[in-house]
């Protein structure tokens, strides 16, 4: 440095041969360098403070000392460090140490392994969310599972960990695996061929589509569960890649002429609720097997379990969300027909999520995405070529993406970024991977201990510090994904499913969840179902084994909280599950009444209202239920309810799920005097050893009423009626049964099961009311638009719209039902209008 004739300094510029500085600094050598020096100045600052190094007590700070919690915190730590020190002598001596349940239990939950899910000492599975979600949410046990019960609910973007839903993989041509749909799925993928629906787009990969799967046999065997199913998109089959995947799950190449004729090897993702794995797991297994030994052709069925997870996003913001999470993504050239959705064709190759009114309902994504947590607003985008092929996409690492990009080789400081985390091999397939490929895994994320030290060592770079000590580790940047868009039968967007590898799911929950999205549970979730008018899986679905199981789950709880109150203060009891069978007893009597009206008692004036007047049909004890599952079967398809009312001699039933397939008008219907006329009498020719056919409906308060989960739906008189309607004000205590009737209108009986009850008392056969459904999903406390679901018999339906049509003009008539909905521990009934689903839906298998 030399200065001027000014007295200023002046910078000197080092010359060729003198070499410039080194840009970075090594710590160690430098120290060792100058040790020397170091040890003369400690010596020279020792002799001035004699020795004390300590500061000043005039000099120090406030210090933590008073705050009692700090104290506590450095005890624990000295204790802390005394046990690591007696476990260190332990350990020199040979000693076996018990290590904590804490210590054990927090090592084994931070753990990110490739496939499964940690166990608790009860076999329990946890989800990968488990510690998150531990600390916000009341946990409880269902279906293997702890999963989150739920927080009080909130509005804007929410995500539910629905992971506990499996996914069972079928491969093999494609005309089998459709015979083998055929066999479980309503409606089978040729009866949505049949009605004009978008078949192939759903074989090619376009879009998703769901059904109900049932057990093989006669078209109403019993169902399992309600499903979602996909095919692997035509872009990214490719035999000869994706073989020795394929053998390494047991499915060998066909090698006979007559596998070589069939068509091309496919796969299909069929997800399934836990509650109904097991049973769904079987029952597919034995169509592949049926299917073996009719047509000799091996179909590979095997369970994703612990391998894929799925993260479900809700909201109008849902897809906002999801651009600020996920802004850097590369889609596959063919993964999308333009005739389906109208893309930019640069938004193809090089794909940013937006416009997402452009994309179409149940529409399937597959990405490749980076990772959401090294996410910024600087991060460049790579631009992919025409060129690059689909499976190139699927298979080559970022490098590789970046090099047939032609994206412009990151400077020196960049690739010192991420100094932890080395790239894998180029030729791996593991670099990005494949959702569809079972056997070839994906390369977990970078762990947080990593990220943070990559933080700590960019902020090294800043000063120009080296670390010596640093290690490479194999990790990945990028993530195959697959979004599916969720949508009601409105056409409005209620969501997107995004399905990723199990290993990734914390690298994309907590990104989420800090931009926004509240995390909601399985209570949440079902108010969610209500609001937009979803069957919840399995409370809305009692012909399935699973709702048995959920609700013997439930009356358990039940009956241990009323054995811990004392018989005076403890609940009153209520069946759990509703007796279903008490719906058979009213639809007998009504057809009992109709066919032989000699039977009512002399004297009695007639009402109008035949289910009214029951209480003079024969008792006979044989009607009266005894079963806690539903008698009947529940119609999800206008196909399946037309079925029916062939089968009963009911077409002249005022049913109509023709309106549905829009080949009616209903406003024509109620003009039809013919239609009514037929079926004021009809109802004596409906053969009654048919099981009951339940409909969905959604239940709405008329006035006022709030209807609560296990309520029953019964059948008014015309009187009922006019108490609501015709009065301009609610009348004070409306109708009402006695007090002593609440507990005696179901009774249970010694064996556990629970009866309908016929009463005696006067008062109480005034007041009765026959059974004719009951609310399966209950109204959401504080919801705008409150709804309840409910299941109620076809034929009774019918009977009542008859009742309450016909001596109503026909610009009165409306295509609601009257009905009466009382809650089990009320005595109070509120009236409601009721819409039967698939008066408006062609189908009712789409469940939340």
């Amino acid at each position: 440095m030399g200065t001027n004739g000014g007295g200023t300094k002046r910078l000197q510029i080092p010359t060729p041969s003198q070499p410039p500085p080194p840009p970075k600094i090594n710590v160690q050598k430098f120290t060792e360098s100058r040790a020397s020096e170091l040890e003369s100045l400690h010596s020279v600052v020792a002799e001035r403070l004699n020795g004390d190094f300590r500061s000043r007590r005039s000099k120090r700070r406030r210090t933590t000392a008073f705050d009692s919690k700090a104290a506590k915190r450095r005890r624990k730590g000295q204790r802390q460090n005394l046990g690591d020190n007696t476990n260190k002598k332990k350990k020199n001596d040979n000693e076996n140490v018990a290590v904590s349940r804490r210590i054990r239990r927090r090592a084994q939950l931070r753990m990110n392994p490739e496939k499964g899910f940690s166990l608790s000492g009860d076999g329990t599975k946890r989800l990968r969310t488990h510690v998150w979600h531990a600390k916000r949410f009341t946990m409880t046990k269902l279906w293997g599972y702890y999963l989150p019960l739920g927080l009080h609910g909130r509005n804007g973007v929410l995500i539910h960990d629905a992971s506990y839903y499996v996914a069972l993989q079928l491969e093999g041509p494609e005309d089998s695996l459709l015979s083998i749909l055929s066999m479980v799925l309503v409606p089978s993928p040729s009866a949505r061929a049949a009605d004009g629906s978008k078949s192939d787009s759903v074989i090619s990969g376009v879009i998703y589509d769901k059904a109900m799967l049932h057990h093989i046999g006669a078209a109403d065997s019993k169902p399992i569960a309600p499903v979602t199913y996909m095919w692997r998109p035509c872009c990214l089959r490719n035999w000869d890649n994706d073989v020795a995947a394929i053998n390494g799950q047991g499915f060998t190449k066909p090698e006979s002429a007559e596998c070589k004729s069939n068509s091309s090897f496919h796969q299909i993702w069929v997800w399934i609720h836990a509650s109904a794995f097991n049973e769904g797991y079987d029952a597919l297994k034995f169509a592949c097997q049926k299917e073996k030994e009719e047509r000799g052709i091996l179909i590979n069925c095997f369970s994703r379990e612990g391998q894929l997870a799925r993260l479900e996003v809700m909201g109008l913001k849902a897809f906002e969300l999801l651009q600020k999470t996920l802004p850097a993504t590369w889609i596959a050239e063919d993964s999308w027909e333009l005739e389906h959705l109208v893309v930019e064709d640069e938004l193809k190759k090089n794909y940013i999520l937006e416009n997402e009114d452009r994309i179409s309902s149940k529409a399937m994504l597959s990405l490749i995405v980076m990772d959401p947590r090294a996410v910024t607003k600087n991060r460049m985008i790579p631009n992919v070529p025409e060129s690059a092929s689909s499976d190139m996409l699927d298979d080559i690492s970022g490098t590789e993406i970046r090099e047939h990009a032609g994206v412009e080789e990151i400077s020196d400081r960049n690739k010192e970024s991420f100094p932890l985390c080395s790239e894998p091999d180029c030729n791996s397939r593991l670099s990005c991977g494949n959702l569809w490929d079972a056997s070839s895994g994906v390369i977990p994320p970078v762990e947080e201990s990593l990220l943070c030290e990559e933080k700590h060592q960019l902020h090294k770079n800043i000063f120009c510090l080296d670390d010596p000590n640093s290690t490479k580790v194999q990790c990945s940047r990028c993530c195959p994904i697959m979004l599916l868009k969720d949508e009601n039968k409105e056409g409005l967007a209620i969501g997107w499913t995004v399905i990723l590898p199990l290993n990734w799911v914390r690298a994309f929950w907590v990104p989420l969840v800090s931009k926004g999205a509240h995390a909601i549970g399985l209570r949440e979730k079902h108010w969610i179902a209500c609001e937009v008018s979803l069957p919840y899986f399995p409370s809305d679905f009692p012909d399935c084994n699973a709702y048995l199981s959920s609700k013997a789950i439930e009356a358990a709880s039940s009956n241990l909280k009323e054995e811990l109150c004392s018989p005076s203060m403890g609940p009153l009891k209520f069946p759990i599950p509703p007796p279903w069978d008490s719906v058979r007893v009213t639809l007998n009597r009504l057809l009992t009444t109709v066919r032989d009206p000699i039977i009512c008692r002399e004297g009695k004036r007639n009402s109008g209202d035949s289910i009214s007047d029951l209480e003079c049909a024969s008792c006979d004890d044989s009607l009266l239920g005894h079963n806690t599952s539903l008698d009947g079967f529940v119609a999800r398809t206008s196909c399946s309810l037309t079925n029916f009312l062939k089968e009963v001699k009911g077409e002249h039933l005022l049913l109509f799920p023709q309106v549905a397939n829009k080949n009616t008008c209903f406003s024509k219907i109620t003009k039809d005097e013919r239609r009514l006329e037929q079926g004021k009498n009809g109802i004596t020719d409906i053969i009654c050893d048919r099981k009951p056919c339940f409909l969905r409906v959604l239940l709405r308060a008329y006035k006022e009423g709030s209807f609560d989960e296990g309520a029953v739906v019964c059948a008014p008189r015309p009187t009922d009626i006019s108490l609501w309607t015709l009065s301009s004000e609610n009348i004070e205590g409306g109708l009402q049964i006695p007090q002593s009737a609440v507990t005696s209108y179901f009774k249970e009986q010694s064996s556990g099961k629970w009866e309908l009850q016929i009463p005696e008392d006067t008062t109480a056969i005034e007041s009765h009311r026959w059974p004719v459904g009951f609310v399966t999903t209950g109204f959401v406390r504080g919801s705008k638009k409150p709804v309840a679901e409910a299941l109620c018999e076809a034929v009774l339906l019918a009977h009542l719209r008859k009742e309450q049509w016909k001596d109503l003009a026909v610009k009165r008539r409306r295509r609601e039902i009257y009905v009466l909905v009382r809650n089990l521990r009320s005595t109070a009934y509120r009236l409601a209008l009721a819409t039967i689903v698939l008066e408006q839906q062609v189908d009712d298998v789409e469940s939340f």
